[in-house]
């Protein structure tokens, strides 16, 4: 078998696909599904140190 460009080309586009198709399985897991939807809510959460300063300010 020969390498040239468009060979090395192919196998990159065959590897960075898997590596897709691996994230997305990743990403869609059950087992993860607990931690991405605490992380999702992180930002409509306080902190009560920061809603005491805030208080205080008032």
């Amino acid at each position: 078998m020969e390498l040239d460009i468009n060979t090395l080309r192919s196998m990159a586009t065959v590897v960075s696909f898997i590596t897709f198709i691996g994230i997305i399985v990743w990403a869609y897991s059950r087992r993860n599904a607990a931690d991405f939807e605490e992380a999702a809510n992180l930002p409509f959460e306080q902190d009560w140190r920061t809603a005491i300063k805030e208080e205080d300010k008032r």
